[in-house]
């Protein structure tokens, strides 16, 4: 199996097969719209605009797991990131990402990058080829994951 077999929805309810990101560097992420740190939101849209021209994308998640820290449908959570953090990266269904009704696509990237998921964003870099080549913790900034893809952009 590779994530490239992996389907998820959109937040819209729409199926996406992962297929369509093969060849592309992906950040995955978990978030939440009343997080200590969605303030990451806006390092990541400028991480987008930087490196989304050279096959780069952010795949988002919205998880309400951690404290509830993401209320809302998928369209007001959606609509909340755009008004406040002006994002253009693709963002997805909630999604729980552990325990009993974790995510098909989560549980096969902490196949790949063990461990349970700590909180609110937490961050899975996959190279071009679908390897997860990397975890971020939540409390790393986007900032801090520039170096590891744009190496990975390069390859």
């Amino acid at each position: 199996m590779s994530i490239y077999d992996i389907t998820v929805t959109d937040n819209k309810g729409n199926e996406v097969a992962l297929e369509q990101y093969r060849g592309k560097v992906l950040l995955i992420v978990n978030t939440a719209t009343r997080c200590g740190f969605t303030p990451q939101y806006e390092g990541l849209e400028a991480l987008y605009e930087k490196y989304h021209d050279q096959g780069f994308e952010i795949l988002d998640f919205p998880c309400n797991q951690f404290a509830f820290q993401a209320p809302g449908s998928d369209d007001k959570i959606d609509s909340f990131c755009k008004l406040n953090y002006n994002t253009r990266f693709p963002r997805f269904a909630k999604i729980s990402v552990n325990g009993r009704h974790e995510a098909p696509l989560y549980t096969y990237l902490k196949s790949r990058q063990p461990g349970r998921i700590p909180w609110n964003f937490a961050k899975f870099l996959v190279a071009k080829d679908g390897a997860v080549v990397a975890r971020f913790a939540p409390t790393d900034n986007p900032e801090d994951l520039e170096k590891a893809i744009a190496a990975e952009l390069g390859k």
